[in-house]
């Protein structure tokens, strides 16, 4: 009966926390897109603040792509998270007021100190999601699963190459300093998440799952 219950719990805690870095991935892909292509026209001479956005937009497309394979494993698809489980989505619609697809990027990265802060909301973001991962790889449920602690072990290894390129733009313009109100937004988004929406998915055995992949409608390959 034990073993019955932690299985079901294993099951449970790795399917929500699954759902929720797909999703993850998924927009922080897309969303650095947007990014790339506002850096391009504004900034086209910084080939290598260019390229380290595309090495991550790489990275964070790949990674969602094991978690897709992860739930292709399990014969399953992902739980239908939305924004309110996204750390990025929260954080700009906090710092910029609209969501990220009403984000005007181009605007932004004619902007100086706009585009500062929006490289600190992603520093922010990308530093956070390391401290998280290590955490997460001395978790017994992750640990249990060889394909999840696979997966979290290429993430870990992934990231400080995600945060490290905007800290050195930063520096480079004057404006590495994070603002009180980015570090309380971005702690208070993250006890949100850990506290608040990952147990209510958890518990709430009604939510939907996914009945296509983010990915599907793309161009293949993208």
């Amino acid at each position: 009966m034990i073993q019955a219950i932690t299985h079901a719990f294993r099951a449970r805690f790795l399917d929500v926390l699954a759902s929720i870095y797909l999703y993850n991935e998924h927009r922080g892909y897309t969303a650095l897109d947007r990014v790339l292509e506002a850096v391009r026209t504004q900034c086209p001479k910084d080939a290598a603040f260019i390229a380290a956005i595309e090495k991550h937009r790489a990275d964070e497309r790949k990674h969602y792509v094991m978690f897709r394979r992860w739930f292709d494993l399990q014969g399953r698809m992902p739980l239908a998270v939305g924004r309110s489980c996204g750390h990025i989505d929260r954080f700009i619609e906090r710092m910029f007021g609209c969501p990220i697809d009403a984000l005007d990027t181009a605007t932004i990265a004619a902007d100086r100190r706009a585009f500062a802060q929006l490289c600190r909301i992603i520093m922010l973001t990308e530093q956070r999601g390391l401290r998280q991962v290590e955490v997460l790889l001395r978790n017994r449920q992750v640990l249990s699963d060889r394909a999840m602690t696979r997966i979290f072990r290429v993430v870990e290894k992934d990231e400080p190459d995600h945060w490290m390129p905007y800290r050195d733009w930063l520096a480079r313009h004057g404006g590495t300093a994070t603002r009180w109100r980015e570090r309380w937004a971005d702690y208070a988004i993250h006890k949100s998440l850990m506290l608040v929406k990952l147990p209510l998915l958890f518990v709430r055995r009604n939510t939907p799952r996914l009945a296509r992949w983010p990915d599907s409608g793309e161009r293949s390959g993208a």
